[in-house]
């Protein structure tokens, strides 16, 4: 099958044809008919994560359709339209696991970094670990939500119930956040690089109810931020534009470091905090939630072969909403 590879950190990606993967025991065969292209896969071929296997196949937004079926699953049958997200695998008992942190397994394994992922003809993957495609969301669109989704979702469960909802980096998880934000009430204040009039009109059009550069204040102070670009002084940044009580995210897998600050920016009982990957639950619930608000992803389509372009685009910060590959 064709598939495009991984063979060296900072190296572009090589499309190759490899044996067409074999699902083993509780995993199910997958023709990939559309994967997400995401920043986490920015980062494991730029080296900032240095642990994935290689030769690696990249890809953890996969859309397709069950082809085939090893021994011991269940709930999926061939033809059924299904998705693969970022979490692939957990050891189930370990003291996160048995307090609902699966999240945090120190033993989970994770499509296209540990498992081969989407960018290829066919992909495996533990039934267990993948979810139904909801209806009425194609292929393309489908994709970004088993990543940019699912991370924003529990993202913004992060926030609690923050009214005033700041979202630094206005890229894939941001845009279907404003539009989960908004369908549950909060107000929106969307901060995109100094200048991008573009970004801004984006977020203005998914109605944020102000849009302006990471380098403004918002006309009031956030109860919580979101960041979602892998730069670490927006943290402070954020955290100047809080009121007392504010929660400010990190949403990214990896970030610049985060500089020096006086703690008086902090005090008024305002937190810093991360979010590590995504439960199951988070899967279900985001789910089940997306078709209600509707969330529309707005996504720009690349062929297999131009794999390397979308990471470039990525890199850039010149697209409006998420890079996805069609497959078939």
């Amino acid at each position: 099958m064709r598939a495009m590879i991984l063979e060296a950190q900072r190296q572009p990606l090589r499309l190759v044809d490899i044996p067409e993967p074999v699902p083993g025991a509780e995993q199910i065969l997958i023709k990939v008919n559309a994967c997400g292209v995401c920043r986490t896969d920015v980062h494991i071929v730029d080296g900032d994560l240095k642990e994935s296997k290689l030769p690696l196949v990249l890809g953890h937004q996969i859309v397709g359709t069950v082809a085939g079926l090893g021994s011991g699953t269940e709930g999926f049958e061939v033809g059924d339209r299904v998705g693969v997200p970022w979490l692939g695998w957990t050891d189930g008992d370990c003291r996160y696991c048995a307090s609902g942190r699966e999240n945090l397994c120190d033993k989970a394994r994770f499509t296209g970094y540990d498992i081969d992922g989407g960018f290829a003809r066919f992909a495996v993957a533990d039934y267990r670990y993948c979810f139904p495609i909801p209806v009425g969301f194609a292929d393309l669109q489908a994709a970004p939500l088993l990543c940019a989704g699912l991370i924003g979702y529990r993202s913004l469960r992060m926030t609690g119930e923050a009214e005033r909802l700041g979202l630094y980096g206005f890229g894939a998880s941001a845009h279907i956040v404003c539009q989960l934000a908004k369908y549950l009430g909060r107000r929106v204040f969307a901060f995109t690089k100094p200048g991008d009039e573009e970004g801004q009109a984006f977020a203005r059009g998914l109605h944020a109810d102000w849009a302006g550069g990471s380098d403004e204040r918002p006309p009031e102070q956030l109860d919580a931020a979101i960041v979602f670009a892998p730069v670490g002084p927006l943290m402070i940044e954020a955290l100047k534009a809080s009121a007392k009580g504010a929660r400010i995210v990190s949403a990214g897998i990896h970030m610049s470091d985060i500089p020096a600050f006086p703690y008086a920016e902090l005090w008024g009982e305002r937190s810093l905090m991360s979010v590590a990957n995504l439960t199951r639950e988070d899967g279900r619930e985001f789910l089940e939630l997306a078709p209600k608000v509707p969330v529309h992803t707005e996504v720009t389509e690349y062929p297999l072969e131009r794999a390397n372009e979308a990471l470039d685009d990525i890199r850039s910060g010149k697209l409006v909403g998420a890079a996805v590959l069609r497959i078939a």
